[in-house]
Order: C-alpha cells, then sequence, then structure tokens
C-alpha cells in the first residue's frame, strides 16, 4: 500500500484529474490525451503505460455507455458490427507488436506508433469539425436513429480502429469517431455519441485484457490513474455547460500534433535524425499551429459562404440540437444564405 502513497502516485493522479477533466469537458478519447502525458512523466516504459491506460479507459468508458444505454441513445446495432470488427484486431495487434520487434526495439516502436496515431488523431478531429461545418450550412441534415447499416465497410473501420487502439491505445474516440460520420451522415449526434461509446467499451477492454497478458499490469500506475480520471471526467462532464469549449478543442489540436511530433523525436524516427532531441522542431510545430490552424479554418469556412470567424462556433458545430436549426445569415438575419 505504501508505495501507492509516492510523489510518482501523485503526479499520475494529478495528470489522470486533468486529462479527465478535458475528456468530460470536450468527449474527445482519453488515450490520446492519457498515453503521451504519462509518457512524458516518465513514470514507465511505454507497454506498461499503454496497458495501464487502457485498464483505465475500460473502466471510465463502462460508466459513459450505460448512461448512453440508458438514454436509449446507442445504436446497438451499428455497434455490434464496429465490436465485430474491432475486438479481434484489438486482442491481435499488441501480440504483432511483440512477433515482429525485436524485445529491445518495443519502446521506441510504440513510440512511433503513438507518435503516428497522435497525429491521426488531430487531423481526424480537424475533418470532423470539417464535416460538421458543411452539415450546418446544408441547413443540418436530418438525424437518422436507424440507418441502413453497411457490414463490410463498418466491419473494416472496427477492425483498423481496433488494431490503432490495442498497440497505441488511441482512436477508439477520436478515428473511429470520424469514420462513422463519413459512412452515417444522417446519424444525429446524439446516436453517434452513444454508439461510439456502447462499441468502445468490449473494443477497450479486449485491448487491455491483451496488453495485460504480454506486459503485466502495473497497479502502483493504473490505481492513481483510475483514483484521477474519474472524478475529473465527472467534473469536465458537469462544468462543460458553462465552459467556453472553442478555445480548448483547438488547443487540443495543437497538443496532439505538438505531442506526436515529440514522440517521433524521442523514439529517433529517421527522418528527424538519430541521437539528437529537436526541441526547436517541436516549439516550432506549436508556434506554427497556432498561427496557420485559424488561418486555415477562416478559409475553410469562407469556402462554405460563411464569414472567416464567428458563429457558428466551434461549440455550436458540435451541438447536435444547432445543427438542425437552419443557419442565421451573418448580415440580414433572415436565415437565408
Amino acid at each position: 500500500m505504501s508505495e501507492l502513497i509516492t510523489l510518482t502516485a501523485l503526479s499520475i493522479l494529478v495528470a489522470g484529474f486533468v486529462v479527465g477533466v478535458v475528456v468530460g469537458l470536450t468527449g474527445m478519447g482519453g488515450g490520446a490525451l492519457m498515453t503521451p502525458a504519462l509518457i512524458f512523466l516518465g513514470v514507465g516504459d511505454t507497454a506498461t503505460v499503454v496497458t495501464a491506460d487502457l485498464t483505465a479507459a475500460a473502466v471510465y468508458k463502462t460508466g459513459g455507455a450505460v448512461v448512453h444505454a440508458r438514454e436509449g441513445s446507442p445504436n446497438l446495432k451499428l455497434a455490434k458490427w464496429l465490436v465485430i470488427g474491432s475486438v479481434p484486431t484489438a486482442l491481435l495487434g499488441p501480440h504483432l507488436v511483440s512477433w515482429f520487434t525485436d524485445p529491445d526495439d518495443i519502446d521506441d516502436v510504440l513510440k512511433l506508433c503513438i507518435g503516428f496515431a497522435l497525429l491521426l488523431a488531430a487531423a481526424t478531429y480537424a475533418l470532423r469539425l470539417y464535416i460538421n461545418l458543411r452539415r450546418v450550412r446544408s441547413g443540418g441534415a436530418e438525424g437518422n436513429p436507424n440507418p441502413p447499416i453497411r457490414p463490410v465497410p463498418t466491419l473494416l473501420v472496427g477492425a483498423l480502429g481496433g488494431l490503432l487502439v490495442g498497440i497505441t491505445s488511441v482512436g477508439s474516440g477520436s478515428v473511429i469517431m470520424v469514420a462513422l460520420l463519413m459512412l452515417y451522415p444522417g446519424l444525429s449526434a446524439v446516436k453517434l455519441v452513444g454508439t461510439d461509446l456502447v462499441q468502445a467499451v468490449p473494443l477497450v477492454l479486449a485491448a487491455a485484457i491483451s496488453n495485460i497478458a504480454l506486459h503485466g499490469l502495473d497497479l502502483g500506475l493504473t490505481i492513481p490513474l483510475i483514483l484521477g480520471s474519474v472524478p475529473g471526467t465527472l467534473l469536465g462532464s458537469k462544468i462543460a455547460p458553462r465552459v467556453p469549449q472553442s478555445y480548448i478543442r483547438r488547443g487540443i489540436v495543437v497538443v496532439l500534433t505538438m505531442s506526436g511530433v515529440a514522440l517521433l523525436d524521442k523514439a529517433e524516427w529517421a527522418p528527424l535524425g538519430k541521437d539528437e532531441s529537436h526541441p526547436m522542431l517541436i516549439v516550432g510545430v506549436g508556434v506554427a499551429m497556432l498561427v496557420l490552424v485559424p488561418l486555415i479554418w477562416g478559409l475553410l469556412r469562407r469556402g462554405q459562404g460563411l464569414p472567416a470567424f464567428g458563429a457558428p462556433t466551434v461549440a455550436q458545430l458540435e451541438d447536435p440540437e444547432y445543427g438542425a436549426r437552419p443557419l442565421m445569415d451573418s448580415t440580414d438575419g433572415s436565415g437565408r444564405t
């Protein structure tokens, strides 16, 4: 018990709480934020961190899925096809890495995989906002709670998502969500979130079991992580309506991108060079993102016939009720565009 009450355990608990608050505020997947945070804290090797994060995620995602299931929001038929595709590859993913990687290189290989997964998560979140922008601009597609299921592409989304989560713990709440948006554009936002949460529980659980079987479970890391992340997620969910999320969400895209580049650098990815770090490159990426992201987003909005800045805000784009209302023109307020 004494080993749980240490400065390291306290730092893990605080990190879990902070990331949990952000997850509760924004609904973004925790793996994309928690895993790099723990790696940079240096609380364990990468495989141990991935295993602990997946185990903690299995706990708090179950609670979220139960709430959505009680409210009747998930599309269970769609979730079933995703689970059929994702669980086998989530179980297989960690073993593939161990089979084809020298044991001495596993840590660097996992850092590379997580680095690229973070860049993919940042890109898919940006794509999700653009899809929502187009949906709102077109007047908001009517939500269809029971769209015709497309088994083969849905299975493929599940399989690729399961592989990604099993290896990196990243993707269950970001990459799969965007794929569902593209496959089922008429699915209402509430159904989309509920379905993603329900399919994520067996996916994350399978990935956790496979990683535990390979790497074991560090309770000194997992218990503080759960103790911090669960109340953090609950608090974030409660205060979300009173917190402006636009800047938080855009900040997360910048953080994910910088974290991805930092992990590629930490793993000594060949194009970045070996035996040297590039802190200025990471800072440069962050500065470039801060400058370029608002400009590119403004150009995309202009391409949809909207002002570069203003309504609809990022938070409004992810509000299911906002998407169902006609978009008001910024000049005459008549609703015409």
